[in-house]
């Protein structure tokens, strides 16, 4: 594989900006009026789904995702679709200014079918590019969720853990090349680091293909060196809210991949692509290039979709620059 190559971390803004109609929430609404059928809204979502894989592609991303543009937010998307749980209302999602459906866990959790397979079918179909799938991590679902059923952290998220392993499975067999786990929650509650690393072994077991885990909103101190100890190939890190990740990577060797979030995912203002190649020589003390792949330092949603776009051209651009200059 290319050295430095670029890629996302999940989500990307699904409404444009003016003048292009806002197709999906027009959509949403009227299926939610029951003024159109499931059918009708698919084929919305497909739409869009085809249109936020082309913005990544013509931004010159090397790997990508579907953008989740069928997924309400970080956690209904699964929640929804494993049995015991059912969804409540709207809760801020960490420190943002965006909110999701909070999942109550109501019986025993299982997983009854695949969830985001035929969504990565359908991207990889429409992409040149290589699609990675993406599943929320079964700590994050459960320390978001709230528990009438299990009356227990580390039981629920053991349970989440079994199910999603189905799911990993599922997405292996169809051909996914890499399998992104999403644990932003571990910045928040580190003491549980080794509740999140057993969930992971159990979930990732079996699992052949790429593996990644991605936390953001924070850095890792007191997570390292053991987050070296995670089931995975790659790890992602936010290196705009944990600036510190930068020493504290520097503290030893880092045998992994690393997800180098240098891209501020939470703010509109542009980064040079000069700056994006200096970050990248100063990691590439720690991290070989070819062991890094350059990414934003979170989903791209709390962006306006035009500025996430013309972000993702300035982290191409950067790279480009990096390359060039530790060839």
């Amino acid at each position: 594989m290319t050295a430095l190559l670029t890629t996302v971390v999940g989500h990307y803004p699904k409404i444009p900006n003016r003048p292009r109609p806002a197709k999906l929430r027009a959509a949403i609404a009227r299926y939610e009026r029951e003024e159109i059928s499931q059918e009708e809204l698919s084929r919305v979502e497909d739409e869009v789904s085809v249109e936020v894989i082309q913005e990544q592609v013509e931004a010159g991303i090397d790997i990508i995702t579907d953008g989740q543009v069928r997924w309400e937010d970080e956690l209904t998307y699964f929640a929804r679709s494993l049995s015991g749980f059912s969804i409540d209302g709207l809760t801020r999602y960490f420190d943002t200014n965006t909110y999701f459906r909070q999942p109550v866990v109501e019986g025993a959790i299982a997983w009854q079918k695949p969830i985001a397979v035929e969504d990565w079918r359908f991207a990889q179909t429409h992409s040149p590019k290589a699609v990675k799938a993406v599943i929320t991590g079964p700590y994050t679902l459960a320390r978001l969720s709230l528990d009438h059923h299990y009356g227990d952290i580390e039981r629920l998220t053991m349970a989440l853990a079994e199910a999603l392993h189905q799911e990993a499975l599922a997405l292996q067999k169809a051909g996914a090349p890499i399998i992104q786990v999403s644990e932003p929650a571990i910045i928040k509650y580190r003491q549980d680091f080794p509740l999140m690393k057993r969930s992971l072994e159990v979930m990732l077991e079996g699992i052949h293909v790429e593996k990644a885990l991605y936390t953001w909103f924070g850095d890792i101190e007191g997570l390292y060196p053991q987050i070296l100890d995670l089931p995975v190939d790659t790890i992602g890190l936010d290196f705009v809210m944990g600036p510190r990740n930068f020493a504290i990577l520097q503290a030893g060797p880092f045998p992994k991949k690393l997800g180098f979030g240098v891209v501020d995912a939470r703010n509109t203002r542009l980064e040079t692509a000069e700056q994006i190649r200096d970050r990248v020589k100063e990691i590439s003390r720690v991290v070989p290039p070819e062991g890094v792949y350059l990414n934003p330092s979170c989903g791209l949603e709390y962006l306006p979709r035009e500025q996430a776009q013309a972000k993702l051209v300035r982290l191409a651009e950067g790279a480009k620059l990096a390359r060039e200059a530790l060839a």
